[in-house]
């Protein structure tokens, strides 16, 4: 019965559609689209075969970063995040207002300044290249013995406080130039001309640098002060009055 059969009878005359269910399932993984192979196999087997786009361009960027060890995020990870995966402003609310302040710079300090401004260190050192300055023993020589005059320009407050030097004239800051211009009707006696030799004398010899150029711009080109101030003044044991004014001066 068998022999009879024709050829043509055997998987010839089956459909196509049969054969194919027939093949087995080894066969039938073969034929199968890639993303089924990679979907079915285990991940040690999928690692290679899926492309570096799929790998890591599909995944967002904070999945990225945070799925690995700081060791390996730290050169991909914005400075931001590598600092402390905090926003800068919440890292800077957590410092002392100490630490803040000490890291304003210079440039912060001064990003708002008109073109041409100047700090008062500047003008200062401007100001005092104008002048020969003296130290308290200079100023004490050249008032007792060549006829100078010191000018005392602190405020009341302050010489009550600290003491005053014997025999110094009081021009308070704020009309010293008014009482030294030869050309001003509220000039001292002593203003009696532009070769007056006037010492200004403050507390720590700041103020009196610039008071002693303002009266060089009026003409007194003789005008300087004391390196120091009273305080220097007093230090070097010269005379003085007033509180802890020692026994006898130099």
């Amino acid at each position: 019965m068998t022999a009879a059969r024709p050829a043509e009878t055997g998987t010839a005359d089956r459909p196509a559609e049969a054969g194919t269910a027939d093949r087995s399932a080894e066969a039938g993984t073969a034929d199968r689209p890639t993303e089924a192979q990679i979907s079915d196999r285990p991940a040690e087997a999928g690692t290679t075969d899926r492309p570096t786009e799929t790998r890591t361009a599909d995944r967002p960027a904070e999945a990225q970063i945070s799925d690995r060890p700081a060791e390996a995020g730290t050169t991909d990870r914005p400075t931001e995040t590598r600092t402390a995966d905090r926003p800068v402003e919440a890292r800077t609310a957590d410092r002392s207002a100490e630490a803040r302040a000490a890291d304003r710079s210079a440039e912060i300090r001064v990003a708002g300044r008109p073109a041409g401004a100047r700090t008062i260190d500047e003008i200062l050192a401007e100001k005092r290249r104008l002048l020969r300055r003296l130290t308290p023993a200079e100023a004490y020589e050249r008032f007792r013995d060549h006829g100078a005059l010191i000018v005392d320009i602190r405020p009341a407050a302050q010489r009550a406080a600290e003491g005053e030097v014997p025999g110094a004239l009081i021009v308070e800051r704020n009309v010293l130039e008014w009482r030294f211009d030869p050309a001003s009707d509220a000039r001292l006696p002593q203003a009696a001309g532009y070769d007056v030799e006037v010492i200004v004398i403050c507390s720590e010899g700041y103020t009196s640098s610039l008071a002693a150029a303002a009266l060089h711009e009026l003409g007194l080109t003789r005008s300087t002060d004391v390196v120091g101030g009273f305080q220097a003044w007093r230090a070097a044991g010269l005379p003085a009055t007033g509180p802890d004014a020692p026994a006898s001066g130099a």
